[in-house]
């Protein structure tokens, strides 16, 4: 039986080789690889997010089995893992094993190899014209509107959500009819615990910011490995928008959904956390 397994594994890779230097593989409009990230990308993920964060996903069934739907987390933890793990969560556990399609800054886009391999996993550009064609073809979109806010704020502001900016991700599913999952993340605060921003290098560099955790850059390239917190996501119903679709372009009506949505996120943070005293336990 052993052997028969380990056969069926070759001849698998094997045929996936073949695909893959026959350029027998579909990629979307987006660039998007559905066989790659799946074959490739998210075996080399799943170890970090089932065993060295130990990820409890809850609630993953409030996103829909079908359809456009936006997904909306907080955006924490120096180093943008949270997306991954969310992007691992949703196809991993849920029961229809939907992609999720991320937003990503323009920053990600313009790095080589990032770039590429941005495309391929399903990430585009964060605008809107793109959001909206994702969640008309049925798609689920993902988006963190807090930005470099988010992942670059210190260990000492750790899940206070920042500002949302204007609300464009509201405005994209209002358009669309697509409804709004938020979803919150905790453990990402605690993989790389920001203590400091050196300025200076982030200007020189061209980067948002630089951080100084515990362990980088003190360790150098063994301080990218991110600490084991325990990370618990959770998926919160789904607020309809299909009522409001002609409201798309009333501002008022933007930022109050916006900030309903905040307001969901930021609440279940806080219930996550009582449920979860020590970031390193199990």
């Amino acid at each position: 039986m052993v052997g028969d397994v380990w056969d069926q594994r070759v001849a698998g890779a094997l045929s996936f080789l073949r695909r893959r230097l026959s350029g027998q593989y579909d990629v979307d409009e987006f660039g998007f690889d559905a066989e790659l990230t799946d074959e490739v990308f998210h075996p080399l993920l799943k170890p970090l997010y089932r065993e060295w964060f130990r990820t409890e996903v809850l609630d993953v069934d409030h996103v829909p089995a079908e359809g456009g739907a936006l997904v909306v987390g907080n955006h924490s933890g120096t180093v943008a893992l949270d997306a991954l793990m969310l992007s691992v969560a949703l196809r991993d556990q849920h029961p229809q094993d939907r992609h999720l399609r991320l937003l990503g800054a323009d920053l990600i886009f313009r790095m080589p190899v990032v770039s590429e391999l941005a495309r391929k996993s399903g990430t585009t550009v964060a605008c809107n014209p793109d959001a909206e064609r994702l969640l008309r073809t049925g798609e689920v979109v993902g988006v963190f509107p807090e930005g470099f806010k988010g992942i670059g704020k210190g260990y000492s502001q750790r899940y206070k959500l920042q500002r949302f900016g204007r609300g464009g991700f509201v405005a994209a599913a209002l358009r669309t009819g697509a409804p709004i999952v938020p979803v919150a993340i905790v453990g990402a605060e605690e993989a790389y615990p920001m203590l400091a921003d050196l300025k200076p290098v982030a200007r020189l560099l061209g980067l948002p910011f630089f951080p100084v955790t515990p362990t980088f850059p003190a360790l150098g390239p063994l301080g990218l490995v991110p600490l084991p917190s325990k990370w618990l996501i959770q998926f919160c119903p789904p607020i309809p928008t299909e009522h409001l679709r002609d409201q798309a372009d009333d501002p008022l009506v933007v930022y109050n959904l916006a900030d309903q949505v905040r307001e969901t996120i930021q609440h279940t943070l806080h219930t996550l956390l009582k449920s979860r005293p020590d970031p390193f336990g199990l």
